[in-house]
């Protein structure tokens, strides 16, 4: 039987679009490959704000994914402790991660930055900076080496400076003063003559209400609120000079992220970027009816804290951060970078965000 040219093309390919060669509609009828994943966080397990963002992250993946990739988030302790996030993800125990970069300044002390420097970038700063200033691209090259990818994950915005059972009227008040204050603002405050305590959010009420600490920083009237903070301490002082902007991050384990199809990865960094921008509008639309009944319904006494206190806080702030800079050449080029952006959009803020507020507050 005489084989023509057309039919040897075609015995050549996989099939020619028959049975045994899985092309055309059979092909794209087989079903798609389906990823699940652990998330663990610092946080108790839907706590409000930081505890629901990793919840409604992981539910827009599963929704933009149409279920091909499902995570399952974990609250502090049920999976491991707030305090082993970071070495969970970078060993492959978790797929992905929810917290705070300072939780890891003991381990890698320039994490510090990508939550907040004192006196430094706001959250509408933080985000620009790491998105489209160099910002992100720095953090990712500092955790290279942990086998970890970092995203941005959500910012509270300028939180409070924390509650205290003492009056502050200056720095004399603040010697000797045991307080949870974690990253460079714990720094700061130990220098200032204060004691920085470490405890993860859950730990807070107990600590003060035992005597344990004196004061506690955690974020601002949305979550301080729900947290109980105003059955246990007196005054709530502002302005947060410890964490202007406060960055949380989504961290995720190198080769898991690899493992996933383009469209995939790309739908985490959308959901990341989404979850992000949704925090800092839910804390800006939460913050204030939060602070209205504390002091309404609680009686909480609101306070500044006094100019020369935050004077010497800075002071020693920037002590405190050339000291870092100057640990390592990655250090240098991250507190460089922050400092030019903050220089840049200071000024054109001095005309627009700034001026706009004293403009408005004339009406």
């Amino acid at each position: 039987m005489r084989i023509t040219w057309i039919a040897l093309l075609c015995l050549s390919l996989v099939g020619c679009g028959s049975e045994g060669g899985k092309t055309g509609a059979a092909a794209e009828a087989q079903p798609e490959q389906t990823f699940s994943w652990k998330l663990v966080t610092t946080w108790p397990k839907n706590f409000p704000g930081l505890g629901l963002a990793p919840e409604h992250f992981a539910e827009n993946v599963a929704r933009m994914s149409n279920g091909r990739l499902k995570i399952k988030v974990f609250g502090a302790g049920q999976l491991v402790p707030a305090f082993e996030v970071f070495d969970a993800v970078s060993q492959g125990t978790a797929e992905m991660g929810h917290g705070a970069a300072y939780y890891w300044q003991g381990k890698i002390p320039a994490s510090a930055f990508f939550t907040a420097v004192p006196f430094g970038l706001n959250a509408q700063e933080m985000n620009a900076w790491l998105h489209y200033g160099g910002g992100l691209e720095l953090w990712r090259e500092l955790y290279e080496p942990f086998n970890l990818v970092p995203y941005a994950g959500g910012n509270t915005g300028v939180q409070m400076a924390g509650w205290f059972n003492r009056e502050i009227n200056s720095m004399a008040d603040i010697k000797g003063l045991k307080m949870r204050i974690p990253g460079l603002g714990g720094e700061v405050f130990t220098r200032a003559g204060g004691m920085s305590v470490q405890r993860s959010g859950g730990e807070i009420y107990t600590s003060m209400q035992t005597g344990e600490i004196d004061a506690a920083e955690w974020v601002g009237p949305y979550n301080d609120l729900a947290f109980g903070f105003h059955q246990i301490a007196k005054y709530y002082y502002y302005p947060g000079w410890q964490e202007p902007g406060p960055t949380l991050e989504l961290i995720i384990n190198k080769q898991a992220l690899e493992s996933l199809p383009d469209d995939l990865q790309a739908i985490v960094e959308s959901a990341a970027r989404a979850a992000n921008q949704n925090m800092l509008d839910e804390y800006t639309a939460r913050n204030n009816a939060a602070l209205i009944e504390l002091v309404e319904t609680h009686g909480v006494q609101v306070k500044k804290l006094p100019d020369d206190v935050l004077a010497e806080l800075q002071r020693i702030s920037t002590m405190v951060v050339d000291e870092m800079a100057a640990e390592n050449p990655l250090a240098k080029r991250i507190t460089d970078s922050m400092r030019v952006f903050a220089k840049q959009s200071k000024a054109y803020h001095g005309i627009s965000e700034e001026a706009y507020y004293k403009a408005r507050g004339q009406e």
